[in-house]
């Protein structure tokens, strides 16, 4: 289930100030390593320009997709100073969490899942900014902690948006996934009850919270968790144990951008 409306809000913020910090005097032309056709600079403004854009969004009722030019076109920030640029973050996080506050979780407005509205967007930005967070600390080599409450539920959100139905009508590839005992463990060893099963037998691609017996089961951190099933960190940091070609092959078509 998702988390309360307004602690989405304080996270968009907080994510973004714990990013200012991690790139305070930093080079901006630095490769992402988890994003390598990005620098620095443009991590940067990708985030902010991302924040804002959500946040029109949500300022003027949109029914419908908003251009996102601005997050693409990223060429001009190669080497832009990184300071001004998390500063834009940090004001554009703001924006977005007074633009939530004033539409109210009920509001009707285009999301990117049908029918979802403003907890949508507030749960998917904190997601964004935490994993973007995790970029620009891969970046400069900064300590990256994670809460666990927010981990756990970026986890929740990313398997539940990888296992829409309509994900097969925008990635075929999924339909690929399914098979007989095909199924995957995820267990946190550092957070009581974070255990997570990705069920690939039947028709559809489910998970649940549980432990159960699977095909393979790969335990570790809940951060290191996190990171590997988004692709920022190799799957090497967690034990694995039973069919490790099952758990490449998963990461591998269900990759996160």
């Amino acid at each position: 289930m998702p988390l309360d409306f307004d602690r989405y809000r304080a996270e968009i913020v907080t994510q973004a100030e714990l990013l200012r910090g991690h790139v305070r005097g930093a080079d901006p032309t630095s490769k992402v390593p988890s994003c390598p056709d990005w620098t620095l600079g443009q991590l940067l403004r990708h985030i902010g320009a991302g924040l804002d854009w959500a946040a029109e969004i949500l300022r003027t009722r949109a029914t419908a997709p908003l251009a996102d030019d601005a997050l693409r076109n990223l060429e001009g920030y190669r080497d832009r100073a990184p300071e001004p640029l998390a500063d834009a973050a940090v004001e554009a996080a703001h924006r977005l969490a007074d633009a939530l506050g004033e539409a109210g979780p009920d509001a009707e407005v285009w999301t990117a899942v049908p029918g979802e509205g403003p907890v949508f967007w507030a749960r998917r930005f904190t997601h964004e900014s935490l994993i973007h967070r995790a970029d620009a600390a891969l970046t400069v080599g900064a300590e990256y902690v994670t809460d666990p409450v927010i981990a756990e539920d970026a986890l929740d959100e990313w398997l539940y948006l990888h296992t829409l139905p309509v994900m097969f009508d925008f990635h075929p590839q999924l339909r690929e996934l399914l098979g007989p005992d095909r199924t995957l463990h995820f267990h946190a060893t550092d957070v009581a009850d974070a255990e997570w099963v990705v069920d690939l037998t039947g028709e559809l691609i489910t998970w649940r919270h549980a432990h159960e017996k699977s095909a393979v089961a790969a335990r570790g951190s809940l951060t290191d968790l996190l990171l590997t099933v988004y692709g920022r960190r190799d799957v090497g940091v967690l034990d694995v144990v039973g069919d490790r070609d099952l758990l490449d092959f998963w990461l591998e078509r269900v990759s996160f951008g």
